[in-house]
């Protein structure tokens, strides 16, 4: 298990580093990150969520029956379709918070597995938003940058208050 972070957590506006070499400690981190993501009920999480500022991210989801559950290293959107869909979006960094949020329906994405091989998939509807979102925290960017700057705000001053709730409390 590895500690989540959440917004305003400065890191999860930063850009991923690519990893250069598929090794144990990736695949150990690969593997934490699916447990955190369980316990959290989480179906996707980036590493930089657990404050690990890399280009990997993990997916564990079901739709339509099919089961979507695999490891993502140094993942690229090659292609996104015209055609957009929109999906209800929540993340574990910004709890308690959704939105709709609105992107291409379908994508094609080329990563690394975990074993360090070259793979292509086409997604679409619940996976290729998911894939989305999950490359996104790799560049910085969160589902609330989709949201009018007023939403945005709001969350982000509603979150700082929060945070700052829980601080007096710890010290106290």
């Amino acid at each position: 298990m590895r500690s989540l972070i959440f917004l305003p957590n400065p890191l999860l506006r930063e850009r991923s580093n690519p990893v250069g070499l598929v090794n144990d400690d990736i695949r150990t981190l690969a593997d934490d990150m699916l447990e955190t993501m369980r316990c959290a009920s989480g179906i996707g999480l980036a590493a930089i969520q657990v404050g690990e500022p890399v280009r990997l991210l993990v997916l564990d989801l079901l739709e339509k029956g099919v089961e979507h559950r695999d490891v993502f290293i140094n993942p690229e959107i090659v292609w996104a379709s015209k055609e957009h869909t929109v999906y209800e979006e929540g993340c574990l960094s910004i709890p308690n918070y959704y939105a709709e949020v609105e992107r291409p329906k379908q994508v094609c994405v080329n990563y690394l597995d975990r074993c360090g091989r070259l793979k292509e998939l086409q997604a679409e509807g619940l996976l290729a938003t998911c894939l989305q979102h999950e490359i996104d925290h790799l560049d910085g960017i969160l589902f609330i940058d989709y949201l009018s700057r007023l939403k945005r705000n709001m969350i982000i001053r509603k979150l700082r208050k929060k945070l700052r709730s829980e601080e007096r409390c710890e010290k106290h």
